[in-house]
């Protein structure tokens, strides 16, 4: 499991919405310290016995709530496996002590995520190039963003160089991937009050080449369901 930031419950009841009991899991990984990220992980992994994967940074933001947990590092660049999974870790700009994103394969499928980022680099394209199913964030919209309530700070926050992808850069970074063997595409990581699931889509769909991927975007509520990342 990729991220926990819901409590002990609602992450059972997620589970088992796609058939999944927590026994069936074979760890956490977490992908930096934000509560939205983490903010059930610890917790998670210590009812149900889980290790949990992460970078030294996050441990370091996060040492407090980490007892008794079955930790184990991860960097950039330095694969892990788990199961039949190989991660793969990679440093994106975001403002958080050492924050990571991963493709995941099993040998014939490569899953890419990117749920949190400032601005694209060329490390992260290339990390995400060639992929079978692709997760990205599409944040906000920019013109939602500046006519919102949000205080001036937050603001910068979210449109600065360490915050969030705004669709149009989630639009750039995709028109800019090896889309070869891409067939699906996820948007992901909504703002509800900056964006909306048909923006969202539209500039996804503005950035595919080929006619053979499918784009779905997910909500807060409920998510997505499974994706066969081979067809």
């Amino acid at each position: 499991m990729l991220d926990c930031g819901f409590g002990i419950r609602e992450t059972e009841r997620r589970l088992a919405r796609l058939d999944v009991h927590p026994s069936g899991l074979s760890a956490i990984i977490v992908t930096h310290e934000h509560h939205d990220h983490i903010g059930g992980a610890f917790k998670f992994a210590r009812r149900h016995r889980l290790p949990v994967w992460l970078s030294y940074g996050t441990y370091q933001a996060a040492i407090k709530d980490s007892y008794d947990v079955d930790l184990n590092f991860c960097r950039d660049g330095d694969p892990i496996s788990i199961g039949d999974l190989q991660f793969l870790p990679f440093t994106v700009p975001h403002d958080a002590r050492e924050p990571l994103q991963f493709c995941a394969s099993n040998g014939n499928s490569k899953l890419g995520i990117l749920t949190d980022a400032g601005q694209s680099t060329p490390h992260l394209i290339q990390a995400l190039a060639v992929c079978d199913a692709l997760m990205i964030e599409c944040n906000h919209d920019s013109e939602m963003l500046s006519r919102s309530g949000y205080p001036m700070s937050l603001k910068r926050r979210i449109r600065g160089v360490l915050g969030h992808l705004s669709n149009d850069d989630t639009s750039a970074i995709l028109a800019n991937l090896d889309q070869t063997r891409l067939k699906k595409v996820v948007g992901a990581h909504l703002s509800l009050q900056n964006n909306t699931p048909e923006l969202a889509r539209n500039a996804l769909c503005a950035a595919i080449h080929t006619g053979q991927t499918e784009v779905v975007v997910a909500c807060q509520q409920d998510g997505f369901g499974w994706i066969d990342t081979q067809s």
